[in-house]
């Protein structure tokens, strides 16, 4: 019998075809819009691989239905949407995206950092409202990067990565994590606390994975420790932070600007909270969308369903 492969956003016809060479396809056929949970759980029944998004649920309610899934292939590095104590019961083999989008999302976090030290957003709005009066010397004035001190909360590969891009910078590194990084010694960083990556850094990157540990992590009291002058950015999921938390925060000044590209529950309507405020710079959780990122993501998920389809052992296991 032929293998079933359910396909929950739409992808390129090279990525495609490599599939429906061995094996039946479902892909939702909309690039945009998730696939509505209940035709997932309907398409799931009889599927034996899943190519899934962060916007699927894979939880108990999932696993019961599809009973003769074998792999779920998670196109992103994180995976909390995925109950993996239920998929190892359920002898589901569960694949990420490592290492392919390193490099793009720490660009993006850098952009993010850049954009939000310069008022770009800001001055941007003022320029086509055609608000813009001519030059002053205070006119739009932002703060510099160049010497400052860069707190990375999560130095795994994305967070080295966006911390050796500071080296042209004169920047001091400091980290925390858990444990020491391996990428410390190469980037001269310095292994803190997270009261004094608070305290000490102009500019604090949220890289870490979403973990019990790390949830809610960045709240009143995290940005009560953070200078006046600082930036928050977050890259990593969107609960890492109590969001009305981080509103507050910014609108007292208790710190000085955020900029984010992932929230707590996305995607997140024109009535946000966050949305108008000009000290926050908002985009829609594009951290590793470059084309060449996205078509080697796609592509290392084609190629951990098809390993473990074919009894093979997947890529990018998570273990």
């Amino acid at each position: 019998m032929t293998k079933k492969v359910v396909v929950t956003r739409q992808i390129k016809d090279e990525h495609l075809n490599q599939l429906k060479e061995k094996f039946e396809v479902f892909m939702w056929d909309s690039a945009g819009e998730p696939l509505p949970r209940e035709q997932f759980l309907e398409e799931i029944k009889d599927a034996d691989a899943a190519l899934t998004m962060l916007s699927e649920t894979v939880d108990a309610e999932m696993f019961e239905t599809a009973k003769n899934l074998k792999v779920v292939a998670n196109l992103a590095v994180g995976y909390d949407n995925i109950d993996l104590e239920t998929a190892k019961e359920n002898d589901v083999t569960i694949t990420n995206t490592p290492e392919v989008l390193t490099e793009t999302t720490a660009e993006l976090a850098f952009t993010l950092m850049l954009t939000s030290a310069r008022r770009v957003i800001k001055a941007n709005r003022e320029l086509e409202a055609g608000d813009w009066t001519g030059w002053s010397p205070y006119h739009m004035a932002g703060t510099d990067v160049f010497g400052k001190t860069i707190g990375v909360f999560g130095m795994g590969s994305i967070g080295a990565a966006f911390a050796r891009r500071l080296k042209g910078f004169d920047c001091k590194i400091i980290y925390h994590n858990r444990s020491e990084s391996k990428y410390a010694a190469d980037l001269n960083a310095e292994l803190v606390s997270f009261d004094e990556l608070l305290e000490q850094s102009d500019f604090v990157l949220c890289a870490a994975p979403l973990t019990d540990e790390t949830k809610y992590k960045f709240d009143k009291s995290a940005f009560g420790k953070m200078k006046s002058e600082a930036h928050f950015i977050n890259i990593g999921r969107g609960a890492h932070v109590v969001e009305a938390d981080l509103k507050e925060a910014v609108e007292t000044g208790e710190i000085a600007a955020a900029a984010l590209d992932v929230f707590d529950g996305e995607p997140i309507s024109k009535d946000h909270p966050f949305i108008g405020m000009d000290n926050m710079t908002l985009l829609p959780h594009i951290g590793s969308a470059s084309v060449a990122t996205r078509d080697n993501m796609v592509q290392l998920c084609v190629d951990n369903i098809m390993n473990v389809l074919e009894g093979k052992a997947p890529l990018t296991q998570v273990k």
